[in-house]
């Protein structure tokens, strides 16, 4: 192999949501301290992949969402010039996309002599491994084992927490499925018990989907003790988490974000897969109930919560 840590380019290909994206940051940290002089780059989703940038991981983030990308998913397709020029750039190809024929590697290999390594898309739930681990498992090829398998990112708060600004609890309470939402009436609850029996100022964070639900619940609480986080950009999201004092969600990608930055975190985990998506970390912990998740009273998940935010 070409890759030193003194020359070469390596480039990572990741698609996926942001929860996919978070859980392939311990491949980009390995790769990073493994060759820590190497030019490391993103092909993915901009509004995700720039976490890794904003983290300081990789030195650039290029769109997978290119026109031209889509002849590399066709047999013998018809190459774009400029893609063929900037595939010939790495030494190295690392790609987690669906490529079950192997036609997009195929194409790639048309482009450059880089070695290819190929990465799972998802992890096999029923084998019950981690998805990071799956995910870590392709750098055996190069001599990796063992990597930090934690994903995490070193992201500046956006500010520090004092008397002025106050203790945030950020919350979401949305995810990219209805079915792992806990029901929008006990968060309404919780939220509202929280108001009355704390100080905390509550960040409430959502995407497009959560929209109409994190509007109905912002219009019951204090402006005062309230901001809103809606569809904003991730970097900016992860430094409000990195400032705030506790996280509680479901099982979304914000929660892994959460995660990821260190933030003690409650998280209402519905029917996924546990051992394979839970947010990596010693900061997590995950309530659910055997009954599903609209059966979590709010009582207890008021408690857990409490038992969180005091624990040293």
């Amino acid at each position: 192999m070409s890759v030193t840590p003194t020359q070469g380019k390596i480039l990572v290909i990741r698609g996926g949501a942001i929860g996919d994206f978070i859980l392939t940051l311990p491949v980009l940290a390995a790769l990073r301290q493994q060759f820590p002089r190497t030019h490391l780059e993103v092909l993915g989703y901009p509004h995700i992949a720039q976490l890794a940038l904003a983290g300081g991981l990789v030195k650039r983030v290029q769109s997978i969402e290119a026109r031209a990308l889509a002849g590399f998913f066709a047999r013998n397709g018809n190459l774009s010039e400029k893609l063929v020029d900037y595939f010939s750039e790495f030494d190295l190809v690392i790609s987690y996309l669906y490529d079950p024929d192997k036609i997009f590697q195929t194409n790639v290999a048309r482009c450059t002599r880089a070695q290819f390594i190929p990465g799972p898309h998802r992890p096999d739930e029923n084998l019950e491994i981690h998805a990071t681990d799956v995910f870590l498992k392709p750098l055996e090829a190069l001599a990796i084992f063992e990597a930090d398998a934690v994903p995490r990112l070193d992201i500046p708060k956006a500010f520090e927490t004092t008397l002025a600004t106050g203790r945030w609890l950020a919350v979401h309470p949305g995810s990219g499925s209805e079915s792992k939402n806990w029901p929008e009436a006990s968060w309404a609850e919780l939220l509202r018990q929280l108001v009355q029996s704390t100080t905390l100022n509550l960040l409430l964070i959502g995407g497009e989907a959560e929209r109409d639900r994190l509007e109905r619940l912002a219009h019951a609480l204090p402006p005062t003790r309230l901001k809103l986080m809606q569809s904003a950009p991730l970097p900016d999201v992860a430094q409000w988490l990195a400032s705030s004092i506790g996280f509680i969600g479901h099982d979304s990608g914000i929660s892994h974000l959460a995660a990821a930055v260190g933030l003690r975190s409650l998280v209402l985990w519905g029917n996924t897969a546990e051992a394979v998506w839970w947010p990596r970390s010693k900061q997590m912990t995950v309530l659910r109930s055997s009954k599903g998740l609209a059966e979590l009273s709010v009582p207890i998940v008021l408690h857990n919560l409490e038992e969180l935010l005091v624990r040293e």
